[in-house]
């Protein structure tokens, strides 16, 4: 106050930052201590060339007065009044060196190297040695600088004296590399963190098509590297990369921000863009963004999302919504009182708040939303105007204007970095005399601060062994409240964890509403679909298809559909889920199941109505003919048996169905190709054999014995295949919507030995008939049984590849079919004709006719045997041809004809009579 009592009302020229004449001119603030700290704050915007590359070795002026920074320098200066005010450092006082690097490494370098001057020179000198263990520098820790660029080039520098150096806003990944950064650390979190958080912010929200805008240095640089591994691992693309030039001074930053905003608009599906600049930069893209009506979704980083100088920009609220991070804010109210009383604060040696208060009444007339603007526009040129008491009290009236621009995360992060190193001078000054600048050196204080634990009052800090200090990050959104833009905590970022911590209903709405924005390269594909990729290198662009049969996708956007379990699901084309596969089997309601039931019942009941005929007509000659009417009722019983075996096929499946079926029919049909094979023998041995092996033959001819051999062969083979081998039930999945419950025969070689063995029968039986088809016409049994077993082989031969290319529920309908074809056939040939023969041919069913038939049968073949004699025996006529001589050759040739006829008449008579009644007496016995 004392200053600005003696200033006086006369008129002053002076630029808003001088040139750097001597070294003095250039520290910005300064106060001595016993310990003295240094600090490198960006409070101009850049440093004014006066050509296009500087042509001599000075430091020019800075220009574009920052009043967010300008707050950050103020508290540092608080935060080392707060300690030197409490018993923190009990008789030990903190001093500061501050200077302004112009957002300039060749400023922060000429800062470094000051600070790095000798302490105890009369002139400032930076001495070069072998060994910096002894050697005292002006500061003993520097707090800065702000951007990584420049905070790179310091540190490297400062390593040369292991200097510490914490940095309150510099969040480079590369500078948690200790051995590249050994005396960096910070009081915010790495990029790495932060570009994390924002590729799950973006994946969380749905968006997988974004771009990109960094600046053309190293921390923009990196952060993209860093933020383009994080969004490959979300599946986010970045649709294109847009990379501005770092500092104001260049001369092409216009050019490549209109360049920007032209892709901006040509990338019509990109609708989040996420922005690593610096506050200038943003300042200049949204004011050419709004003038072209770009509406977009912005990502912010920690760099410019809480800046009032950005957010105060007039009609902000065209560019979009503003989605960022920032640093966690901490107990701001000591602060705000400081600002209160700035007016108060003396600035004799704080040249900024000298620049501040000259460039404030300048813009005395400037509404506080045009303040910022007119500040920084104001300090780029020659300030004229009067100096006198109302510049104290224009500073009082625009207390409340630099709390409005305070970024309350950038301030506690300074502040955490000032109290750090109180906290680090405490212990390390408990056994030594700290009001002695010699009394430690830099690199004894990096030592201690880096396994420091210190406080802000509240919370409990310390750095981690990359020398970060992981705070978390706080999600801002932008919000327009009483037509001004305004900044709203919407959620934390918990770095331990990796998840967002919502606060409140009302900001978990604001995260939902956040999905209704569509930035995607290609449309959404939804359940039932899956991702084709296009000839674009990216993979967020595809085509959508639908998962194809036996395959299913349950959520959006999925890379491949899932595949079903073959044996218990299956899926349609385009299906969320897998549907459990219904069993099937032949059941009863099945139409063809009733059907084929149908045509069973029937062969039984004609089964039963044959036995009641030929039980009724007990003593005809048909029936007895039949071999009688035990071989009759035997055969119709294994017919009956074969029709009750088909039921087995139908139905669900057990172990002894699947067991039963098989050996039920393979064995009735056997005892059944058994008997008839019986009854074609003995047809053959009554019609067909010659008489005089009639003995011999009715040795060989053992019915019951034959039958039962027969018979027992199928049983044994039926026997081992249940033995060793025997049918089961099965689950058939190999069909893709359905299991088939089936009976696994268990072993096809049985199964086909079985068949084979009947086959075998049946040929021999079809051998035998054959030969005794031309019987009477009424006995013409051996025909039939021929025709029987022809539909037999001709069913089975059929079955065969019908049965092995079968495949479903069906199969089973396969074999009935047959068996029911094969019985059928076998039945009506065998028993049909004699129901013919006994219902509407009772005439000839009686002994007589019967007995006169057999006889004229006899006579015919009696006939045919002399004929065959005759022929065969030329003795006679030989003898008579060899008489003749060769003068009567025509009388020898009448003689010999009459001869031979009479031969013939007297032979043919005479074996006449004996194959008549051999024949018949044969015929008569066998029947």
């Amino acid at each position: 106050m004392a200053v600005f009592t003696l200033l006086t009302c006369s008129l002053i020229i002076l630029p808003a930052s001088q040139p750097c004449q001597t070294p003095d001119d250039f520290v910005a603030v300064t106060s001595p201590g016993h310990v003295m700290i240094g600090g490198l704050f960006p409070i101009h915007e850049k440093m004014m060339f006066s050509e296009d590359h500087p042509r001599r070795p000075q430091i020019q002026k800075c220009i574009g007065f920052e009043i967010s920074v300008f707050l950050q320098t103020l508290a540092m200066i608080h935060s080392i009044e707060m300690v030197n005010n409490s018993t923190l450092l009990s008789g030990i006082k903190l001093g500061y060196e501050i200077y302004d690097t112009c957002t300039e490494v060749t400023a922060a370098m000429a800062a470094t190297l000051r600070l790095l001057s000798t302490l105890s020179s009369s002139r400032d000198s930076l001495e070069f040695q072998c060994d910096y263990s002894t050697y005292i520098p002006r500061v003993k820790a520097v707090i800065g600088a702000g951007y990584s660029e420049i905070t790179m080039a310091v540190s490297r520098t400062l390593n040369l004296q292991l200097m510490p150096q914490v940095s309150y806003e510099s969040t480079a990944e590369i500078l948690s590399d200790k051995i590249r950064f050994p005396s960096f650390l910070r009081t915010v979190p790495s990029d790495f963190h932060q570009t994390k958080a924002m590729a799950q912010l973006i994946q969380k929200s749905g968006w997988n098509w974004i771009g990109v805008i960094t600046t053309d240095d190293d921390y923009g640089r990196l952060a993209l590297d860093t933020f383009a591994v994080q969004a490959a691992a979300n599946k986010v693309c970045i649709a294109f990369k847009e990379v501005l030039p770092a500092f104001l001074s260049d001369k092409t930053i216009e050019v490549r921000i209109n360049q920007t905003l032209e892709k901006i608009i040509a990338e019509a599906q990109v609708k989040v863009i996420v922005v690593f600049l610096r506050k200038f930069h943003v300042f200049n893209l949204f004011n050419k963004a709004i003038e072209r009506n770009i509406n977009k979704m912005w990502i912010a980083s920690d760099n410019w999302s809480t800046a009032t100088k950005i957010i105060t920009i007039p009609n902000v609220k065209k560019i979009g919504k503003v989605v960022g991070f920032a640093f966690r804010r901490g107990n701001m109210s000591s602060f705000h009182s400081f600002l209160q009383t700035l007016h108060m604060y003396p600035n004799d040696n704080n040249k900024i708040l000298h620049e501040y208060a000259m460039l404030s009444s300048a813009c005395e007339q400037v509404k506080d939303s045009d303040l910022s603007q007119c500040i920084s526009n104001h300090s780029h040129e020659m300030l004229t105007y009067k100096i006198h008491q109302a510049v104290a009290r224009n500073l009082l009236m625009r207390n409340d204007f630099l709390w409005h621009y305070a970024e309350p995360g950038l301030i506690h992060s300074v502040q955490l970095a000032v109290f750090a190193l109180a906290y680090a001078i405490r212990d390390l000054c408990q056994a030594r005399d700290c009001q002695n600048p010699n009394a430690f050196q830099p690199w004894e204080l990096l030592g201690v601060l880096k396994n420091v634990t210190f406080s802000d009052g509240r919370n409990s800090f310390h750095f981690d062994a990359h020398g970060d200090l992981n705070t978390g990050y706080d999600v801002v959104l932008w919000k327009e409240a009483n037509g001004q833009m305004t900044v709203t905590k919407m959620a934390e970022y918990d770095l331990q964890d990796d998840v967002f911590v919502l606060t409140s209903e009302e900001t978990e709405k604001e995260f939902r509403k956040l999905k209704q924005i569509l930035s995607k390269c290609s449309k959404e594909c939804s359940p039932g679909q899956m991702k084709k990729t296009t000839k674009s290198q990216h993979t967020c662009c595809y085509d959508c298809v639908s998962c194809p049969e036996n395959h299913f996708s349950n959520q959006t956007d999925m890379d491949h559909c899932l595949l079903c379990s073959n044996e218990t699901h299956w899926a349609p084309e385009r299906s969320t889920r897998c549907l459990e596969k219904e069993i099937e089997f032949l059941n009863w309601g099945d139409a063809l199941a009733v059907l084929l039931v149908a045509f069973s019942l029937l062969g039984i009941a004609f089964v039963l109505a044959i036995g009641i005929i030929f039980t009724r007509n007990l003593n005809t000659p048909v029936v007895k003919s039949s071999g009688g009417l035990l071989l009759c009722y035997v055969i119709l019983l294994c017919h009956f048996l074969n029709f009750i075996s088909t039921g087995f096929f139908i139905g669900e499946p057990h172990d002894f169905t699947c067991k039963t079926r098989q050996m039920l029919f393979g064995v009735s049909f056997t005892l059944c190709v058994s008997c008839i094979l019986m009854k074609s023998l003995k047809i053959l041995l009554a019609f067909s054999f010659d008489p005089k092996l009639q003995n011999s033959l009715k040795c060989l001819y053992r019915p019951i014995p034959i039958i039962i051999t027969c018979t027992g062969v199928q049983v044994l083979i039926c026997t081992l295949w249940l033995t060793f081998a025997a049918p089961v039930v099965g689950e058939n999945v190999s069909l893709p919507r359905v299991i088939i419950l089936e009976c696994h025969e268990g072993s096809a070689l049985a199964f086909g030995t079985m068949l084979g063995y009947i086959a075998i029968l049946a040929f021999i039986c079809f051998v035998f008939a054959f030969k005794g088809r031309k019987l009477p016409e009424n006995y013409n049994e051996a025909k039939f049984i021929t025709f029987g077993m022809l539909i037999y082989f001709i069913a089975w031969v059929t079955f065969i590849p019908v049965y092995t290319t079968t495949f479903g529920k069906y199969l089973p309908a396969v074999e009935i079919i047959v068996i029911l074809i094969s019985n059928y056939g076998i039945l009506c040939c065998t028993f049909f004709p004699k129901c013919y023969v006994i219902l509407c041919k009772q005439e000839t069913n009686t002994k007589s006719a019967f007995l006169q038939l057999v006889y004229s049968y006899s006579s015919h073949s009696a006939d045919i045997l002399t004929v065959s004699h005759t022929s065969l025996n030329p003795t006679n006529s030989s003898i008579l041809m060899t008489r003749a001589g060769p003068g009567g050759k025509g009388a020898a040739w009448r003689r010999s004809k009459d001869f031979q006829a009479q031969a013939r008449a007297h032979l043919g008579k005479e074996i006449a009579a004996k194959m008549s009644k051999t024949l018949l007496q044969k015929r008569s016995s066998s029947i």
